[in-house]
């Protein structure tokens, strides 16, 4: 029977308009041992939206409850609502060798790095501060004021780089995507989560 290695909690961070869903995409296509973490929230589901797939929809109070007993491995709110990582949903994906990717703000990944300190993270640059501007200005969704709060934002976020395991720089989606691939190999053979191997194979 083939032995399967536990999963890896990988988060990937990165500023607005670096291309973090790109690359994201590119490497589902890459493993087929990978899921993206489905979220907690506290907001209403929108047409088409299913539960447990695109989101956990919960009320307030039940969200208010996961957080007191220390289920979420992180949270927030944003504009009146509540989102947050369910620790079991996380859990029960990495026990079946099944890596999971967290997208999130590098707020949640402090949260998450204090609650799963043997999560894997990933921090996603633009090749140069002129190219995210293109790609921001290239999405024709935001005003001036608005891409000049993004830029700035960014400026901050990546001031935050170096706490982070790794930094990928997304001047190809394809190319980054791989070398997170490499990342999450690297991770799975790490002699820590392997040790236990040596044990086998010495009684063999």
């Amino acid at each position: 029977m083939q032995r399967r290695d536990r999963g890896r909690l990988i988060v990937i961070s990165g500023p607005s308009g670096t291309g973090k869903g790109t690359v994201i995409s590119r490497l589902m296509e890459l493993r087929d041992d990978l899921c993206i973490s489905v979220s907690l929230t506290t907001r209403p589901p929108r047409p088409g939206e299913v539960d447990g797939k695109d989101y956990f929809f919960v009320t307030r109070e039940e969200f208010s409850q996961k957080v007191e007993a220390g289920l979420l491995l992180e949270h927030a709110e944003f504009v009146g609502n509540c989102y947050g990582t369910p620790r079991e949903f996380v859990e029960q994906k990495l026990d079946g060798g099944v890596s999971v990717i967290l997208e999130i703000d590098v707020q949640g990944a402090e949260q998450v790095a204090a609650s799963c300190p043997d999560s894997v993270s990933v921090f996603i640059l633009p090749p140069s501060g002129t190219e995210l501007e293109r790609r921001l200005r290239g999405r024709h969704t935001d005003s001036e004021e608005k891409i000049r709060s993004r830029l700035l934002e960014a400026k901050r976020e990546c001031a935050e780089a170096a706490r982070y395991g790794y930094i990928v720089v997304n001047d190809s989606a394809t190319a980054a995507a791989r070398e997170i691939d490499a990342i999450i190999t690297a991770e799975k053979c790490k002699s820590a989560y392997r040790i236990n191997l040596v044990t086998e194979v010495l009684i063999s």
